[in-house]
């Protein structure tokens, strides 16, 4: 198997640079894998979708404003995307460094608002180790003076509006350094509208990390290796799951990101485990999925590890044969893009 193989052509007026005038006001393809069928309908219509018993399950990750504009002791500009905290007492964070110049390990970088980071070393090929100091009131500072880090695809700097709309609107853990895309389409109204229906939520932790904005290096898919993203499972998400696998109604993944993390967790029975860890599955065709019964998505980029889940989830030529008429429908693609409903 070959990411080559996952390749489609997308025409670039459809990949979606701004959200929707409405969360909910996306357009969403509805994939029937019994029927073979694909219908679409409105996002604020996708309460019809579900039945009474279903189980959604949300990642509650929140996007931090990652990216950061600084300068080197040479007067020269730096990029510092932040990519993972350290653990540690102090505030030492693994990054992505964008310069015309690589930076040398003791080079100091000032950043808005007095903050400093000195390059402690380069870990590999794609990331270097920063300490930032003063640590004392980081989070706060990065909240004031930090951008968020919009996907290099959406060709225009993060604006006011982008603080809240590249944030689901039950985001709650900080630590993602890009969105679970699949849930910016849900307003609070929309989930109360589920709840009335007799629909259980539950929610759990990824947070998105470095394998969304680093390309895939290689074409052979065995060779390719997952960056590990941080995860935690509450046990009364582990327990809804549970129930449902009693047959109480399915278990519905609100992106592939929740998807991950609940294949992850789950036992060889289906039985997810709660708790903490670090997501490196790879998911791919031919893998068969043990929690998740039906999935909500965004559309993906070709050749990309998100791409290959979904077409394990639905079957790569039904997949493609919706990604064809989703293109000819003039869906938008990607982060602020359309989704779709796979059942």
């Amino acid at each position: 198997m070959h990411f080559s193989d996952f390749d489609y052509f997308l025409p670039p007026e459809l990949v979606a640079q701004t959200p929707a005038a409405r969360r909910d006001a996306s357009r969403l393809m509805i994939l029937d894998r019994v029927e073979a069928s694909i219908s679409e309908t409105v996002f604020s219509g996708i309460a019809g979708l579900f039945r009474p018993g279903d189980l959604l399950v949300l990642n509650d990750t929140r996007v931090i404003p990652a990216r950061l504009l600084g300068k080197k002791e040479s007067g020269g500009r730096i990029e510092v995307f932040l990519v993972r905290r350290v653990a540690g007492p102090d505030e030492t964070w693994i990054c992505l460094l964008k310069s015309s110049k690589k930076p040398r390990p003791g080079t100091v970088i000032s950043l808005p608002g007095g903050m400093e980071a000195v390059v402690l070393d380069r870990r590999d090929e794609e990331t270097w180790l920063l300490a930032f100091s003063p640590a004392q009131g980081f989070d706060g500072w990065l909240e004031e003076h930090g951008n968020m880090p919009l996907p290099p695809y959406v060709r225009r700097n993060a604006g006011s509006e982008d603080r809240s709309r590249y944030q689901t609107v039950f985001a709650r853990v900080s630590g993602a350094v890009a969105a679970p895309t699949a849930g910016l389409h849900f307003t609070d109204e929309l989930l109360g509208e589920l709840g009335s229906l007799g629909v259980a939520m539950a929610t759990l932790t990824l947070h998105v990390g470095l394998g969304t904005f680093l390309p895939v290096r290689v074409d052979d898919v065995l060779e390719h290796r997952m960056h590990r993203e941080f995860f935690s499972i509450p046990g009364e998400t582990a327990a809804a799951v549970a129930e449902r696998k009693k047959g109480k109604g399915r278990v519905i993944a609100l992106g592939t990101t929740t998807t991950r993390a609940l294949e992850q967790a789950a036992a060889p029975d289906g039985t997810v485990r709660p708790g903490e860890g670090e997501a490196d599955i790879f998911i791919r065709p031919g893998y068969r999925f043990k929690v998740v019964d039906a999935l909500i998505t965004n559309f993906h980029l070709p050749c990309s590890t998100l791409l290959l889940l979904v077409s394990a989830f639905a079957g790569k030529d039904f997949l493609f044969r919706a990604y064809g008429k989703a293109v000819k429908r003039g869906f938008r693609f990607y982060s602020y893009g359309d989704a779709m409903f796979i059942r």
